[in-house]
């Protein structure tokens, strides 16, 4: 075998990835696992979801773990400027977009959910106070971290390394501040309101779409996390970006599904 043909399998193997496709298939058996718990013990047994909830969870975290790990911690430990460039760099960024648009797949799912529930007598049951101080604090943070880490990623291409980490670190603390904001609102909910999970109807789509929303938050401030570590150590430069890329992208999706989320859930149950 020629060199040139080693660097081209290698080059190959490094452009594929199976850690999607595992958290893929794991989502899959963990959304078939909670809808199949959800028809009840007199239709299905319950070891059959009880079994594919635990797979699908370690299948899904597994494979997202596989997946942070192979995209962006692989080289945390080199001492030079370690980063995807060239054709890497193109798969990367093309994975994110690709699983961004199988998540909107999954958010549809929760959406179209909820709007079988407004074509019957609304509201199901007495709401909470939707409109709070609380929720648009909460998206007015999300919304200026969209900028914050535009600010970094921008500052990072121009050479400015003190804009570029303070863009980071603005963005992870506003991601945590928002986690913050939204336990308080469930705890609110819960035990000042008496919103349980088991309240109805508008209670399970509330608290599907906003949990499911607050675990992608949860994930980005991780990856922001890594690369915020990874940035401190200097492995970025103005053309070896691709996790601030990816990152990046990830974090605009989170922010234009919340507004969309409030717009739909929050303003739309109270003025619809």
């Amino acid at each position: 075998m020629t060199t040139t043909e080693t660097a081209g399998d290698h080059a190959e193997h490094e452009h594929t990835s199976r850690w999607p496709l595992i958290a893929a298939v794991g989502a899959a058996a963990l959304y078939a696992g909670a809808g199949l718990f959800l028809v009840g013990p007199d239709l299905v047994p319950v070891v059959l979801p009880t079994l594919l909830l635990a797979g699908g969870a370690l299948g899904f975290l597994g494979g997202i773990f596989g997946w942070l790990w192979e995209a962006f911690l692989v080289d945390y430990w080199a001492d030079h400027t370690a980063e995807a460039a060239g054709d890497r760099a193109g798969v990367y960024t093309g994975g994110m977009l690709l699983f961004l648009v199988s998540d909107v797949a999954t958010f549809l799912a929760g959406f179209v959910y909820y709007a079988f529930i407004r074509v019957g007598a609304w509201p199901p049951s007495e709401l909470p106070p939707l409109l709070g101080s609380l929720v648009i604090v909460n998206t007015l943070l999300l919304v200026a971290s969209s900028f914050t880490i535009h600010y970094g990623h921008h500052a990072l291409e121009a050479g400015n390394r003190r804009g570029f980490l303070a863009g980071l670190v603005a963005t992870t603390l506003l991601g945590v501040v928002f986690l913050g904001g939204q336990a308080l609102e469930y705890y609110e909910f819960v035990v000042e309101e008496g919103l349980t999970l088991a309240g109805g109807a508008f209670a399970t789509a509330f608290y599907g779409l906003t949990g499911l929303h607050g675990l992608h938050v949860a994930l980005g401030v991780v990856l922001l996390g890594i690369t915020l570590a990874r940035a401190l150590r200097g492995q970025y430069a103005p053309d070896r970006d691709t996790s601030i890329r990816t990152v990046s992208l990830y974090w605009h999706f989170v922010d234009v599904v919340w507004v969309f989320l409030v717009a739909v859930l929050y303003v739309g149950a109270v003025v619809g």
